[in-house]
């Protein structure tokens, strides 16, 4: 898989702002302010990945994460949870709802681009693994 579009989720303008700065020159990131808007988003755009906050407005990023899975059209999204809570319920319960990944702020810009690598690779496998 190659990763082209980035959906980024965050309440927090300033959070959006450095995802942008960081990732924007090798992705085409869209932006969501809150969780509704993140459904949206990943509906009409189908972003190639989604980093996404927990804690928002409207709806959280676990209820958005839990839609983004449960719905056709955007199950296959793999979303990862960019979050200030660093408690092992909170990874254990992203797990569970089918998120790629858990990354704790604050974050480098290197965390974020080894995640992506990794899941383009394994992304990769799987389908190539499910091809024979």
């Amino acid at each position: 898989m190659r990763v082209n579009k980035i959906l980024v989720v965050d309440d927090e303008a300033s959070v959006r702002h450095v995802l942008r700065k960081m990732l924007g020159d090798k992705y085409l990131v869209f932006e969501a302010a809150d969780g509704q808007m993140a459904l949206d988003i990943a509906r009409q755009q189908q972003p190639d990945l989604i980093f996404m906050d927990i804690m928002m407005p409207k709806m959280d990023g676990y209820s958005v994460a839990s839609e983004l899975k449960s719905n056709q059209a955007t199950k296959h999204i793999p979303v990862v949870m960019l979050t200030a809570l660093n408690q092992d319920l909170n990874k254990k319960y992203a797990e569970l709802i089918g998120t790629s990944g858990y990354i704790t702020k604050p974050f480098r810009q290197q965390d974020l681009l080894d995640k992506i690598d990794q899941l383009a690779k394994s992304i990769k496998l799987n389908s190539r693994n499910h091809t024979h």
